[in-house]
């Protein structure tokens, strides 16, 4: 009697989001060929993601961090409120400390810059499946580095956005609707936190580390 082979292990199901389709394209065409996995669904913002995660159940999502009308992480929200064991990587361009935590928080099972997508994508995939967690080294490097540093509060997010717009203390104070003292007295705790030089420096801060996002 002839030995029965063991049967073919099934192909890693992925989903992608974002909503560049160039993007969506280069990750297709680096799936393509490799025989242990299969794209079945691309989803152009974070709404598409939750609608063809529930309709399709990949076993990995790949999923820009800012997309329009939902961005990556309320979609990584909503999809494991749903399913718990998602397993999602979060694709983003920016390195940042903040934004890798935000998408570490959100249940992310991995983290991925774009600019790292041909050499790392499939590593990533397949650790990512087995149940491991994927985060490059640079990136837990910086998470490291800022552990033990105080965060901005909401309101002091929402002052230095404003200021990153170009906002005057005036008009930060007048959209806010509270004082221009107020409004420098959350500088002064926002340079000290960033240990910025001054509000220029901040902005420049916040932007790196991914507090506040490009406009």
């Amino acid at each position: 009697m002839m030995p029965q082979s063991a049967p073919a292990a099934l192909p890693i199901r992925l989903l992608t989001a974002d909503d560049h389709p160039l993007l969506r394209e280069g990750i297709a065409a680096i799936i393509e060929g490799q025989p242990d996995m299969e794209l079945v669904a691309e989803a152009a913002n974070g709404h598409e993601a939750v609608e063809y995660f529930r309709t399709h159940r990949p076993d990995v999502t790949l999923m820009d961090i800012q997309m329009p009308e939902m961005n990556g992480i309320e979609a990584t929200l909503a999809i494991r409120r749903e399913f718990p064991d998602a397993r999602i990587v979060m694709l983003t361009t920016y390195r940042g400390d903040v934004r890798a935590l935000r998408a570490i928080q959100a249940g992310a099972a991995g983290y991925l810059l774009k600019s790292m997508l041909r050499k790392d994508l499939l590593d990533t995939v397949r650790a990512v499946r087995a149940g491991q967690r994927r985060i490059p080294g640079e990136i837990a490097q910086t998470l490291a580095e800022h552990v033990t540093h105080e965060t901005l509060s909401e309101r002091e997010i929402d002052v230095l956005r404003l200021v990153a717009q170009g906002g005057t203390n005036k008009r930060v104070a007048a959209r806010l609707e509270i004082t221009e003292d107020t409004v420098k007295a959350h500088m002064k705790n926002i340079l000290g936190k960033l240990v910025a030089t001054d509000r220029t420096h901040a902005v420049m801060i916040a932007l790196k580390r991914g507090i506040i996002d490009f406009q």
